[in-house]
């Protein structure tokens, strides 16, 4: 039996969509697209337009020069004045009655952009391509799908009239495998989705895919009612089937019951989204009055509300303090309101309050509690349902509360269920992992004791059985941890590509490491910027809690009596920050103390802090994707352990592949039980990473497999066929892979490889150089299919900055002969010439020593003076380029700005048409190549 072909795939695919009720039409190019517009908008709109009216409809569609203003365009309706010059309307999508649509399918239509391409199958929703299939046959990867609409996208997809950038969902599949995404300026594969079933069951196959996400009322629904557009990083977001599952559950209880309920939606799975979303359409259902989306901590209250807003502009109003947040309950007009469970028990409390928030008591209020497994257990939950006689409450959490990680009050144990009721809908860490939505753990449990009395065998005991606060809050141990620390952190985060946290037990503990981070930095042993926060109320308790969780530590301290002695502490350390940073923030009022919170996190997010030393804040509710390695000193268990670690396990590209937990505890068997509480009893392997021990027999056996292929470096040049080339690529791509997964074990070593480093990289040479080639080859290579993930080869430490910085010690050491240092300089430039990102940048580098190295003062920031050096470069290098080319400069600028924002590098034709004098016909083609290459060289030297 041959295997299915990928023309046999499309004519299938093909078939059953007309089975299922789209209208199968031809179209073979973007002039049949227009007209087969024309008419679908006239019969979606039941009208008919005059050839200059759908003129102006037309040029209405082609000004947005991007997907993300084309999707607003597609949402949004359309007047202009007709021939009789009265205003008319038109509408893109019907977004209320999704099934309201005209469909259709078209196959193979060409287009001429900066290739002639053609695309496997086509969408079409009142005439308009929103939805673009890409197939492969079976057998074939489906990221080769994924690269051909990248292709697709910079190429040809904004053409002509640009109709094509209004596509809204990819579907790629090579028939066994089949997902979805939608567009992105930076599009990244592993933010493709699989659909799944309620059970989140991956429905994979092409024909069960097609039945269910391509039903003619589900892809619009997704389309207009599961897709978000976000102004913040303007950015299109789709919804996973899980988020799609949880809001779908939660508005059928508020449309049809009066029931409450939770979502159990593991940390780091997307919760604020899915939440917005329920939001959202919650407070457009007529027989709601008020959605109430609650938080327990003003930091997340500010958190929400920003990101509400970057979601749907307007959408929420800050609640800055009570007296706000009642005057929104009264606003018939505010229909959503983000809020803290602090400042809405006070709203309730207070007798200044209370007549205005009674004449609430009887309205439809539907609450959303973020982490709810944190603060609803309390008196203040219970005030909240008895005062408002008509709620519905919603609760969102990665880790409810059970019966195992319950704790006892008044010799009760209340769980998520007893406040929330009906679990609504699951999706577990494992379920998270294996979707590749988050990343799994790879933890490292170090330090262990030995007694020093003989008679006693020298036996090592585990950390976690010497818990005596004296041996814990030794100076001898925090020293050796902290010298520890030191000596992995830059291993640990990749050269610091990303940062850390380090949680301690208690803040007198926090003190007495901080204080040694910093003596250990003025004596010269690191250089790593650390900063603090920790509560400073004075029934802190100062020894660690015995329960393993996580209390949190208030931002507000109105009502709490301070502990001044760790107030003045914090306060030192502030005001260190504040003199690191150039900012003034103190503990003086809730204020101030609530913007240096806020600072912390942007700056943790921003790299600009190597590692921040906490207590209990920023372990819960925090996310920042730079953040990969934790630092334990400090006992956790169930829902606080998984929430501290899930700090770590947010995705950030290839180079990030797990998050790393570095334990001073034994933590093992707490780990273990918070594993199976909160996944499944068989999660264990999922959740964590294998030990260095794995990673290493399967390098090894990869090597076999690289040397069974090209036993030399040099054979790689004997590779004759493209096929050849691609089983090359792709042995030699998962050792890349196992490699950046083994880099970071603090014991890694290549002496443990059947392949020493210098070998490794002559083969890294190799398959970089087939990347290059397989650019220059005809667009039809199957080399320009393969993803040859050379992210992977960038090291964070040979960057620009660190070249220089080697080059100014070279230049600075005296002792050096000069031809010595010659040969140092030209090794030290060969790092250049080996990365591919920094190739490009060679000549300037070069330029920057022989003009400005010389003259360099010592002590002079060597970075500051090389981006002025390239400032200056790329000035005048862009004059050149205009006057040298005859350029329109601010069409140029203007070009290079759109790509900039879109990523869509601009076409032959549109380089062309920045030109101040139109040229032959004849000549465009010539002209468009050599600006083409010119502006690519321009654009790889100053703008990536």
């Amino acid at each position: 039996m041959t295997t299915q072909s990928e023309q046999a795939l499309e004519n299938k695919l093909i078939h059953q969509l007309t089975e299922n009720g789209y209208e199968q039409v031809c179209i073979k190019d973007e002039v049949d697209l227009i007209q087969n517009l024309k008419v679908q908008l006239e019969k979606f709109n039941q009208t008919h337009y005059t050839d200059q009216e759908f003129k102006q409809i037309l040029n209405h569609l082609s000004k947005p020069l991007n997907p993300f203003d084309k999707a607003k365009v597609l949402r949004d309706k359309f007047s202009f004045k007709n021939d009789a010059n009265e205003t008319v309307y038109v509408s893109f999508i019907n977004s209320e009655n999704w099934c309201d649509n005209v469909y259709q399918v078209t196959n193979q239509i060409t287009v001429e952009g900066e290739y002639k391409t053609r695309f496997d199958v086509t969408l079409l929703i009142n005439g308009l391509p929103l939805v673009q299939i890409e197939l492969k046959k079976r057998g074939l990867e489906l990221r080769e799908a994924f690269n051909q609409v990248h292709r697709y996208n910079l190429h040809s997809y904004g053409s002509g009239y640009g109709l094509f950038q209004y596509i809204q969902l990819f579907i790629i599949s090579n028939g066994a495998n089949t997902k979805y995404y939608t567009y992105s300026k930076e599009p990244k594969f592993e933010f493709t989705f699989y659909w799944t079933d309620e059970k989140n069951k991956r429905i994979s196959d092409l024909e069960d895919f097609a039945h269910i996400f391509l039903d003619k009322c589900h892809v619009s629904k997704m389309i207009t009612r599961y897709m978000v557009l976000h102004e913040g990083n303007k950015q299109i977001m789709v919804l996973r089937p899980y988020q799609y599952y949880a809001v779908e559950n939660i508005v059928e209880k508020v449309k049809t019951s009066t029931n409450n309920g939770y979502i159990w939606h593991t940390t780091g799975s997307g919760k604020t989204l899915t939440s917005f979303k329920a939001s959202q359409i919650l407070s457009r259902i007529p027989k709601v009055d008020k959605v109430v989306f609650c938080v327990d901590r003003s930091d997340l209250d500010y958190q929400t509300q920003r990101e509400f807003n970057e979601f749907s502009p307007g959408s929420v109003d800050s609640t800055e303090n009570t007296k706000t947040l009642v005057k929104h309950f009264n606003d018939n007009n505010t229909k959503l309101i983000v809020t803290t469970i602090q400042k809405l028990n006070t709203a309730i409390s207070k007798e200044h309050h209370k007549k205005l928030m009674d004449e609430l008591a009887e309205k439809r209020i539907v609450f959303i509690f973020d982490e709810c497994h944190r603060s609803q257990f309390g008196d203040t939950h219970k005030r909240i349902v008895k005062f408002f006689r008509n709620h519905q409450l919603f609760g969102f959490t990665g880790t409810p509360i059970f019966a195992e990680n319950a704790s006892t009050k008044k010799g009760v144990k209340l769980l998520t269920k007893d406040l929330f009721g009906e679990r609504l809908h699951e999706y577990v860490i494992t379920d998270a992992i294996s979707d590749g939505n988050v990343l799994p753990f790879s933890i490292e449990y170090v330090g262990r004791y030995t007694y020093k009395d003989t008679s006693k065998n020298n036996l090592d005991i585990e950390v976690e059985d010497i818990d005596t606060t004296e041996l814990l809050e030794s100076d001898v141990r925090i020293e050796k941890i902290a010298n520890y620390i030191i000596a992995n952190h830059s291993h640990k985060t990749k050269n610091k590509l990303f940062t850390a946290m380090f949680c301690i037990s208690n803040t007198k503990t926090l003190i007495k490491y901080f204080d040694t981070f910093r003596r250990l930095e003025n004596e010269g042993k690191h250089n790593l910027k650390i900063a603090t926060i920790f509560s400073y109320t004075a029934n802190e308790n100062p020894t660690e809690d015995e329960s393993g969780q996580i209390p949190e530590e208030a931002l507000e301290y109105s009502n709490a009596k301070i502990d001044i002695h760790t107030r003045q502490v914090l306060d030192t350390y502030i005001e260190e920050y504040n003199k690191e940073f150039g900012t003034n923030y103190s503990t003086k009022d809730s204020q101030s103390f609530n913007d240096y919170y806020k600072n912390v996190a942007k700056r943790v997010r921003d790299k600009e802090i190597d590692v921040l030393f906490v207590v209990n804040m920023f372990l819960t509710g925090f996310d920042s994707p730079s953040l990969n390695t934790l630092y334990v000193d400090k006992k956790l268990k169930y829902h606080g352990l998984i929430q501290a670690f899930s700090r770590t396990n947010r995705l950030k590209g290839d180079k990030k592949s797990h998050g790393q937990i570095v334990s001073f505890r034994n933590l093992k068997t707490a780990t273990d039980d918070a594993i199976a509480l909160f996944s499944n009893k068989e999660a264990k392997e999922v959740i964590i990473v294998p030990p260095l021990e794995d990673f290493v027999e399967q390098f090894n056996e990869g090597v076999k497999n690289l040397l069974a292929i090209t036993p030399t470096v040099s054979s790689v040049d004997d590779l004759y066929s493209e096929d050849e080339k691609l089983r090359f690529v792709k042995v030699f791509r998962d050792l890349l892979r196992l490699k950046n997964r083994m880099e970071g074990f603090s014991d890694f070593s290549f002496d443990d490889l059947m392949m020493n480093e210098q070998t490794f990289m002559n083969y890294v040479s190799k398959y970089q150089d087939l990347k290059q080639n397989a650019l220059k080859q005809n667009k039809d290579s199957i080399l320009n299919e393969v993803d040859f993930q050379l992210e992977l080869l960038h090291k964070d430490e040979v960057n620009v900055n660190y070249i220089l910085r080697l080059l100014a010690n070279l230049e600075e050491d005296t002792e050096i002969d000069p031809q010595h240092k010659d040969k140092r300089q030209n090794e030290i430039l060969s790092m250049v010439e080996a990365d591919p990102l920094l190739r490009t940048k060679r000549e300037l580098i070069e330029r920057f020593i022989s003009e400005q190295l010389t003259i360099i003062n010592k002590g002079a920031d060597i970075t500051d003076l090389y981006q002025n050096f390239v400032e200056v470069e790329k000035k005048k290098e862009f004059k050149e380029l205009v006057q040298t080319e005859n350029l329109d400069e601010n069409k140029f600028e203007e070009t290079l700005e759109t790509y900039m924002f879109s990523g869509r590098f601009p076409t032959n034709t549109e380089l062309v048409n920045t030109l101040q004098d139109k040229p032959s016909f004849r000549e465009r083609r010539t002209i468009g190549e050599r600006l083409t290459e010119r502006v690519t060289n321009f654009v790889d030297r100053y703008l990536r």
